[in-house]
């Protein structure tokens, strides 16, 4: 494919770090970066780039949108996401939106919105794009079986990080959840996911002394598969899927943005059931005055550990 002009924004994460060398494998140019200052101070955009060999850092994200082709979204706090968007939508430019996409049901319909109208919106969680899950899907259903049941979890948080737990879910079982339920905690949270088809899901979730690796076990009517991913790859497993539908070389997404977004929505319902003490919620009665996961308390939270880290 033809090779992309790229920025970065928000500089939040470890992920911008990480990806301008895979973008760059693949053969793309990161052309500028933007920092909004939610977690370093002014002039941390600059040392970044300089670090990196990136030729600028840009004002404003209407100046970034005249010279990319593709926005690379980072903020950590989730509900800046929409705002960091917009002028790259208004102008005709493809977004990739960094995990968790949104954190309320307000944001996943102005998504929802986007893409309808036209708008090229990928991302998520890097675990939804994992080679394993990929190849588990791969294999004739004549010789996998038909998918049961699905046991999957990861450690660290429930939502910013527990993301990838919902992701690695949502990315085997597919689209098409119907309720989710909290069933009980120990040191982690317990949810029961039910899809609409039968499938059922167990998600282990939430802080835990040590960490854990992103695993699932999928039991089908023929076989059981034991999943445990390799995060080394994940990162170029996502930028491979979701940049040649990014870059218009295909109009298919790898994984359509309802589908993405119910990930997101998947975690709201289940954050309402614990607060409701284990009141099944299905999905099709989320409301926009719910209550979802707070982006801007999380970003305070992830400043605060970054100074501490320093």
């Amino acid at each position: 494919m033809a090779s992309l002009k790229i920025g970065h924004v928000d500089l939040d994460t470890s992920h911008p770090q990480s990806w301008i060398p895979i973008i760059r494998e693949l053969g793309h140019e990161v052309v500028g970066v933007f920092d909004g200052g939610t977690i370093y101070p002014q002039g941390y955009a600059k040392e970044f780039a300089g670090n990196n060999n990136i030729p600028q850092v840009f004002d404003s994200l209407d100046e970034m949108a005249n010279a990319v082709d593709v926005a690379i979204i980072h903020s950590c706090n989730w509900d800046l996401h929409i705002q960091r968007a917009e002028p790259f939508i208004n102008a005709g430019k493809s977004v990739l939106i960094d995990k968790p996409m949104i954190g309320n049901l307000k944001d996943a319909q102005k998504l929802k919105e986007w893409t309808n109208q036209g708008a090229r919106i990928t991302g998520g969680s890097s675990i939804r794009f994992a080679y394993e899950v990929k190849n588990l899907l791969s294999i004739p259903i004549a010789e996998r079986g038909e998918i049961h049941t699905i046991f999957a979890g990861c450690a660290v948080d429930e939502f910013n990080y527990g993301i990838h737990a919902y992701s690695l879910l949502s990315g085997i079982g597919g689209e098409g959840v119907e309720s989710v339920q909290f069933i009980g905690s120990g040191v982690q949270r317990l949810i029961y996911v039910n899809w609409r088809d039968g499938k059922k899901g167990i998600l282990s979730v939430g802080k835990q002394a040590g960490y854990l690796r992103f695993y699932a076990t999928v039991v089908t009517d023929k076989k059981l598969f034991n999943i445990q991913v390799d995060s080394g790859k994940v990162y170029k497993a996502l930028l491979e899927a979701v940049l040649p539908y990014l870059g218009k070389e295909t109009d298919s997404p790898p994984v359509s943005l309802p589908n993405l977004i119910e990930t997101e929505l998947i975690a709201i319902a289940a954050r309402m059931s614990w607060m409701k003490n284990g009141d099944r919620i299905f999905l099709e009665d989320l409301r926009l005055d719910d209550a979802g996961y707070d982006g801007l308390a999380f970003g305070e939270e992830y400043r605060i550990a970054k100074v501490k880290a320093r």
